[in-house]
């Protein structure tokens, strides 16, 4: 699940150390599986795991079997990707990057597959659009924050039918796009 092997932080070593606490935390903020606590409490007991089969079956077990179309380890699995390569944050740290890289009238375009992603994106977006980001209580402005962005588009652009039927893939995507002003 690492995008690079230099990376020290391995899945494995999330599921197989990590106090059971933290693991459903990561569960639930990364994967945002509401059954976190239960699937953090089978993976402990059964320490450890040496395989994403024997975790699929473990979070099978937890959620007493798969029901639908998609298996009930998913959740888990992207939890533990964004986790181990610090998703998140790189994409914080790339759209910062991003909009100093702009000149005026350039564009930042982003795609992102799911909804963790694009809810920073749109606050991304939604801050950097906006001047004064003092708490409305505070009576004078001091954190002198100016508008270096114009949302251009005001929802999230999702794929057209002809594009889902061309690229199935596609149905989580969502583009957002601002303009440097």
């Amino acid at each position: 699940m690492r995008f690079s092997p230099r990376q020290s932080l391995s899945a494995a070593d999330i599921i197989n150390t990590y106090p059971e606490r933290e693991l459903a935390s990561i569960l639930e903020k990364y994967g945002e599986e509401w059954r976190a606590r239960q699937i953090a409490q089978r993976i402990v007991e059964r320490r450890p795991l040496r395989t994403t089969t024997e975790l699929a079956r473990v979070v099978e077990d937890a959620v007493g079997g798969v029901r639908g179309r998609i298996h009930p380890a998913t959740k888990t699995f992207q939890a533990l990707r964004i986790a181990v390569n610090q998703e998140l944050e790189s994409l914080e740290v790339a759209l910062g990057q991003a909009l100093n890289l702009l000149g005026s009238g350039g564009r930042i375009v982003v795609i992102s597959f799911h909804s963790l992603e694009d809810r920073l994106v749109k606050q991304f977006l939604r801050r950097e659009s906006q001047g004064c980001l003092c708490p409305p209580s505070t009576p004078v402005c001091t954190c002198g924050h100016t508008p270096k962005l114009r949302i251009v588009t005001k929802k999230a652009v999702r794929p057209s039918p002809a594009e889902l039927q061309a690229n199935p893939r596609s149905h989580s995507a969502r583009m957002r796009v601002g303009e440097r002003i």
